[in-house]
């Protein structure tokens, strides 16, 4: 039935509004179930990757109390390795000389990293550390301990696995995926999504967001393509860059509350648009890669810029296509790109185009440790060299220690050492003695054996560059307990005693040992173990076996030595006694009161009995051995059967190889339909392909 009054908007639409409204999604109920499972191909991923700013200064900052706007430095010998962002408002960078940084910024703040000196066994940060390179090494141990606190507090300010996901790429960089993270957050604020699909089919679109505006809260937001507008409606590609921005913001602003350091961020759909987009606008800045802006993106940078592109094969393609611009390098058919191979050439076509699936690989536990210097001027003893080996180790231990080989956590397996003589390189390696807690002195004695096999290999000495490293590094036993974790001892044993019971009215009381009756032989346990075990074995018409050979063994005992069981006597009025479980007699019987001893011809009843049980029965002979002897009777029956094998084996081989006869013609008599030309019925002859045997 209609209805009679006419249809009213409660919400008129405009006509702008109506142009750029969504009615669905452009992704599917399979995206969202992908972006649930870290899926590298869903259309929905989100990639974060955070950078430290400047880390190395940063950290001298924060060690030394400088404030944020105070130019530094980090020195290195005569060089410098790190400059902060206040010294590069001064034009300063790492190719400057340290005099010329002074020039450019008079207030800079010049800091050496700290060193290990030869003769001690710890890093230092040392004034005159500069002017020693020949006897000091770099420490770079104050860097890596402030590296993994940041790492531990990024996992921590994180859901828990599954729903996360960290990969540390160096010491100053890591990944995130929030896919699973973000899939749990539009799950909770999105609730038509938590339903299933239309028809149950997942392919079918998702609703269209209700939001219509999103706030970007100042983060750098990359202009969109061209085609694309900031007045069309977002979809939830958007919404999942705007929820990963809002979790990429918080996890730095702790970085920076609780250990005072910055970082910058991308925020994109996979790793290489989200490490560019870290170093866009630093430093303390994040940068939001929407799907709709990563051509407007790449068509600024160099691809050199771009990951695995910046080596060889970034100058192979610069002199194959004589440019460097990603913009212009879009123009290149896929097909040209194929001449530096198919896969580099695919692979090419779709970097420049913002397509990367490489994974987010949350292993973040150390491969292996390296210590090593150069030296200027060469080293030219053992004893110099031991001194280095010294530091090397106290370098690598430090670090083992942080990684938990005390507690048996981890543990590396390997020691390398290598040694640069001239254009010479010479390597040894030797495994770490398991079984042990790993200390200083094991891989400092294994350290100097390896320098001392270089050594008697000859031409050892001047030597320009030693270095020492320890790999292969495996996880130890968990949930192991010593022997002391499963005894209990004290008032703890004392309560897991059972409390003592009453004796019952059926229960013998306890008597001392003194009025305990002595023991007596129970003739049930006779009839409980022998007659259970030991039956009359029937006889078999079957040949017996040779025996000619076997050693001699006990013969069986003839039937009549087995014995029966005497039944238990009558009680005083005659009736026979009622047995009870575990009892040889009724506990009313005289025997039980006034036990007496068993007559000399009962004991020597038992004897056929006894010699009974101490029979081993071979089912090869079906004959009776002694307990004693059954292991030399088995060992017997094995060697048997070997000397009957290589006397098989022997015959076999000395067999002379049969000729196969000459060919005859096959004779018509007696040859049937289907039947072989050369064989008849019943005939001794062979068949073709047969030979005859040869027996004894």
């Amino acid at each position: 039935m209609s209805s009679s009054q006419p249809f009213v908007t409660t919400s008129p639409i405009s006509p702008s509004t109506a142009k750029h409204r969504r009615l669905k999604s452009r992704f599917s109920y399979k995206s969202l179930f992908q972006l649930a499972n870290y899926s590298v191909t869903t259309p929905l991923r989100c990639i974060a990757h955070i950078d430290l700013d400047a880390f190395y200064a940063q950290c001298e900052m924060v060690r030394l109390g400088v404030p944020e706007d105070r130019p530094l430095a980090v020195q290195q010998w005569q060089g410098l390795i790190a400059i902060n962002y206040p010294a590069r408002a001064y034009g300063l960078n790492r190719h400057v000389t340290i005099q010329e940084a002074q020039q450019k910024c008079p207030e800079i703040i010049v800091q050496h990293v700290a060193t290990w000196k030869e003769g001690e066994l710890g890093w230092a940060y040392r004034e005159d550390a500069y002017k020693n390179s020949g006897t000091h090494k770099v420490s770079l141990d104050p860097y890596r301990l402030q590296s993994r606190r940041i790492l531990a507090l990024i996992k921590d300010a994180l859901p828990a696995a599954p729903m996360q996901k960290v990969e540390k790429a160096s010491i100053d960089e890591v990944y995130l995926d929030l896919s699973t993270h973000i899939h749990r957050l539009l799950l909770e604020r999105y609730p038509e999504l938590r339903g299933p699909p239309p028809y149950e089919d997942p392919t079918e679109q998702l609703p269209a967001p209700p939001t219509t505006a999103l706030e970007w809260n100042a983060d750098a937001l990359v202009d969109l393509d061209e085609g694309e507008a900031e007045e069309d409606a977002p979809d939830w590609d958007d919404i999942v860059m705007l929820l990963g921005s809002e979790i990429v913001r918080d996890v730095r602003n702790k970085i920076r509350e609780k250990l005072g350091y910055t970082c910058s961020a991308g925020v994109a759909r996979n790793k290489m648009l989200a490490k560019l987009g870290s170093g866009h606008k630093k430093p303390n800045n994040q940068t939001i890669i929407r799907n709709r802006a990563v051509q407007n993106f790449l068509n600024d940078f160099k691809f050199t810029k771009i990951r695995n592109l910046g080596g060889k094969l970034g100058d192979e393609v610069v002199n194959m296509f004589q440019t460097d611009s990603v913009q212009e390098l879009l123009q290149v058919p896929v097909e040209q790109m194929k001449k530096l191979g198919d896969d580099t050439g695919s692979w090419l076509h779709q970097t420049i185009r913002g397509e990367d699936h490489s994974e987010v690989n949350s292993r973040t536990q150390i491969k292996s440790m390296l210590s090593a210097k150069s030296f200027r001027p060469s080293i030219n003893t053992f004893e110099h060299g031991c001194k280095w080996l010294r530091i090397f180790v106290a370098d690598i231990y430090a670090r083992l220690v942080e990684e938990g080989v005390l507690e048996n956590k981890r543990r590396p397996k390997t020691m390398n050492l290598h040694h640069r003589q001239g254009a010479q390189t010479r390597s040894k390696q030797s495994p770490i003695p398991q079984g042990k807690t790993v200390s200083e002195d094991i891989l400092f004695d294994l350290g100097k054996s390896l320098l001392a096999q270089v050594v008697v290999d000859g031409r050892a000495w001047p030597c320009a560059n030693l270095s020492l490293s320890v790999g292969g590094f495996e996880d130890g036993p968990t949930g192991n307990r010593g022997i002391g974790g499963f005894l209990v001892k004290g008032e703890e044993a004392k309560a897991l005693q059972p409390p003592a019971l009453p004796p019952s009215d059926d229960q013998e009381p306890a008597t001392s040992e003194a009025s305990r009756p002595a023991k007596r032989r129970r003739t049930d346990d006779v009839n409980n173990t022998i007659n259970a075990f030991f039956t009359r074995q029937e006889t078999s018409d079957a040949e017996p076996a040779d025996f000619e050979d076997v050693p001699s063994a006990q013969p069986m005992l003839p039937d009549h030595d087995l014995y029966e069981e005497p039944s238990p006597p009558p009680t005083p009025d005659g009736r026979e006694a009622e047995d009870k479980p575990g009892e040889a007699f009724p506990s009313s019987s005289p025997a039980r009161d006034n036990p007496q001893p068993l007559p000399e011809e009962f004991e020597k009843s038992f004897e056929p009995l006894r010699r009974l049980a101490e029979m081993f029965w071979c089912e090869k002979c079906r004959r009776s051995i002694s307990v004693e002897e059954r292991q030399e009777h088995t060992d017997w029956h094995f060697a048997r059967e070997l000397q009957r094998e290589e006397q098989t084996s022997s015959a076999m081989t000395a067999r002379p190889t049969p000729q196969r006869p000459p060919a005859q013609k096959a004779s018509k008599v007696g040859r049937g339909r289907g039947r072989p030309p050369k064989a008849t019925i019943g005939s001794g002859g062979s068949g073709r392909g047969q030979s005859r045997l040869t027996f004894g």
